[in-house]
């Protein structure tokens, strides 16, 4: 298993040009300070595009979808088929993430890296699938060293192809039944937390379904205890295909000077093992939302990074990190476009 591009070092934000959009901030016909945490957006936009002059024309979404062999434990309300008519429905543009996608004027793309049901050829489909689904953690572990590998190459490889789209803001989401389960053993693992601290409502469990959740969880973990000791070894024992790849995306946009957008559980699973891989990961990284899912708060302050947006919002797909680019957009218009004060002829 050849990971050694998870190492190549990834790039830092130049100081100089932070300060020089904190400058230009102070410059603003504005009180200092006045437009909250827009100002810290435009900074740091700033400072990833090395110019004071940002545009986020051209984002690029990418749905990861794949189904995980857990799922037979009766850990999800729905059967692993509604991945596979998801992915029809996501390329058809009848899915909320499609339809924000055409409303930020977005490239759109679904990676399928392991759907138990492969669907028929589709545009808009790209076919990475590695295999039927991972394999059940609570039996074993969900995917052996070349299957992991492919899964974070198909997140590298979904980032350079929106970089030869242009793109200027990467988006990720996710596709899978059962997915929650694995974001959670991820969660548990990394932070040392026990499933029944973390287990939520995932597909809308009720109250005996999310204890039972938590037990299938707890289990895998302690199958695969004494081997959850790296990033990459506890999502090989309990992640997904499609949390991989969104991991892979994550690492190459930071390696590449591509900022991302975070969505909600599933993907800040992902990027919590990224910032665990390369801690300078998260400078290029903006968390969208806040999930109602119960351990998000855990991993929120676990990156460190204060979400954009609370909007009570758990579905996945990438639909809270779109939700949240009006915003990074906004601010930088605020930046580029108000009049300093010199140019407003007006007394500081």
């Amino acid at each position: 298993m050849n990971l050694d591009w998870l190492n190549q070092p990834v790039i830092k934000l130049d100081e100089n040009i932070l300060q020089q959009a904190r400058d230009r901030q102070l410059q603003l016909t504005k009180p200092a300070g006045s437009l909250g945490r827009l100002e810290e957006i435009a900074v740091r936009l700033a400072a990833m595009q090395q110019t004071q002059d940002m545009k986020l024309d051209k984002v690029h979404v990418v749905v990861f979808a794949a189904d995980h062999g857990v799922a037979e434990e009766g850990v999800s309300s729905f059967p692993q088929a509604v991945t596979t008519e998801m992915i029809k429905n996501f390329a058809r543009g009848g899915a909320a993430i499609s339809v924000m996608a055409q409303e930020l004027e977005a490239t759109f793309e679904v990676v399928d890296v392991g759907t138990a049901i492969p669907p028929a050829n589709m545009d808009g489909v790209v076919d990475n699938r590695i295999a039927a689904g991972t394999a059940n953690m609570a039996k074993q572990a969900a995917m052996d060293e070349t299957q992991l590998a492919q899964a974070l190459q198909a997140g590298q490889d979904a980032v350079m192809r929106g970089i030869k789209q242009g793109m200027q803001l990467f988006i990720g989401g996710d596709m899978g039944i059962a997915n929650t389960s694995a974001a959670t053993a991820i969660v548990c693992a990394v932070l040392k937390q026990s499933a029944v601290s973390l287990a939520g409502p995932g597909t809308g469990l009720d109250a005996a379904g999310v204890k039972h959740k938590a037990e299938i969880i707890q289990s895998a973990l302690d199958r695969h205890a004494n081997s959850l000791n790296s990033p990459l070894e506890i999502l090989r024992h309990v992640g997904g295909f499609e949390i991989a790849a969104l991991c892979g995306a994550y690492m190459t946009c930071a390696q590449k000077g591509i900022p991302f957008v975070v969505d909600g559980f599933i993907a800040s699973s992902a990027a919590l093992l990224a910032v665990n891989i390369q801690a300078d990961a998260k400078q290029w990284m903006f968390m969208a939302h806040r999930s109602a899912e119960p351990g998000h708060k855990k991993m929120v302050e676990a990156i460190g990074i204060e979400p954009l947006l609370d909007l009570g919002m758990r579905l996945g797909e990438g639909s809270g990190a779109a939700t949240a680019v009006p915003l990074l957009r906004m601010a930088v218009a605020t930046h580029t476009r108000m009049a300093t004060f010199a140019e407003a002829g007006l007394s500081t």
